[in-house]
């Protein structure tokens, strides 16, 4: 009995900025987006929870080797939550646990919000998908069990009151990696002495992308319609709508080698390259026209150290960082 033959998809690269709807998980958005461009692989840059909408940056093909680098960058946020009833998840998905009245007023607000602002320390909620022991803690919740959390250091650039009404609270925040929106929200219920959960989050930025690049899922299926009814290969219109996959690591500065130092660093060598930086992450470019090649390091030596390196029209050797 012959084997049926499961296609891959086709080879997709770059980087599509998907306003995430609300309602869905970020992988069930993924999931979608990945059969609209029938892409062979993708993989999304930091889960928003299914209340929350925006930003999220899906990495297509070798784009997915410096999704890291989305994943440690900076994010920003608008936040809206109700005073006075704290739930189980923080969130208006969950169960409440306590209904306190409110009796807050701007000035205390504005007092309370000064105790998150720069370094701070954040305990995780339950909810939220690290990992203990394999598993997501999530599962954990739901399950009733409640792990133990150690507060992990985290960074508000900046938290914004837009606005405050009676028991309506909305803010921007830029944040660091890491910081869990719910958790901030319910910590500053608890400051305030009479609890607050989320009730809308929307993410408006990662890293330095720009919001108006956004599309939507239902943007992207009306694409596919009118490339199928008119006989057009999707490609030719979904593709335009990639980012280039160095996009993901543009914070980096750059090296830029000569063709015969690249083929050095294709076999997985490290190089000396001259006015490089002396320490920390790279993006490595070559000749005139500064063609993207990877992410490298600067070793003990001075040598730029390829990490990650990008492997479009050609097998290149795997680096020790490199799975």
């Amino acid at each position: 009995m012959s084997r049926r033959r499961r296609f891959k998809g086709r080879d997709v690269h770059g980087i599509i900025l998907l306003d995430k709807p609300s309602g869905i998980t970020s992988n069930d958005a993924l999931q979608q987006v990945k059969r609209i461009y029938n892409a062979a692989k993708a993989g999304h840059t930091g889960a928003l929870d299914p209340l929350a909408t925006g930003m999220l940056p899906i990495c297509f093909g070798e784009a997915t080797k410096f999704s890291q680098f989305l994943l440690d960058a900076d994010k920003r946020y608008r936040v809206t939550a109700r005073l006075g009833v704290r739930t189980d998840t923080s969130d208006s998905e969950g169960s409440v646990v306590s209904v306190r009245p409110v009796n807050v007023s701007e000035e205390q607000l504005l007092q309370a919000l000064d105790s998150f602002r720069g370094d701070i320390m954040q305990v995780p909620s339950m909810f939220s998908a690290l990992k203990h022991q394999g598993r997501p803690l999530y599962e954990y919740a739901r399950e009733g069990i409640e792990i133990e959390r150690e507060a992990r250091p985290i960074t508000i650039y900046s938290l914004t009151l837009e606005s405050f009404t009676e028991d309506r609270v909305s803010l921007e925040v830029h944040c660091s990696k890491g910081t869990y929106i719910r958790s901030l929200v319910d910590d500053l219920g608890e400051l305030l002495g009479c609890g607050a959960h989320v009730t809308q989050l929307r993410r408006t930025q990662v890293a330095t992308y720009p919001n108006e690049k956004m599309l939507n899922i239902e943007k992207l299926n009306e694409i596919l319609t009118e490339c199928r009814e008119l006989g057009i290969p999707p490609r030719d219109r979904l593709d335009q709508f990639l980012l280039p996959m160095d996009t993901a690591v543009s914070c980096l500065p750059e090296v830029n080698m000569s063709p015969v130092l690249a083929a050095y660093v294709n076999q997985g060598q490290a190089v000396m390259v001259p006015h490089a930086p002396t320490e920390g992450f790279v993006r490595m470019t070559v000749g005139p026209d500064a063609e993207f090649i990877g992410v490298g390091e600067i070793d003990d030596d001075g040598k730029v150290a390829p990490r990650r390196l990008v492997r479009i029209g050609g097998d290149l050797p795997d680096t020790d960082e490199d799975e």
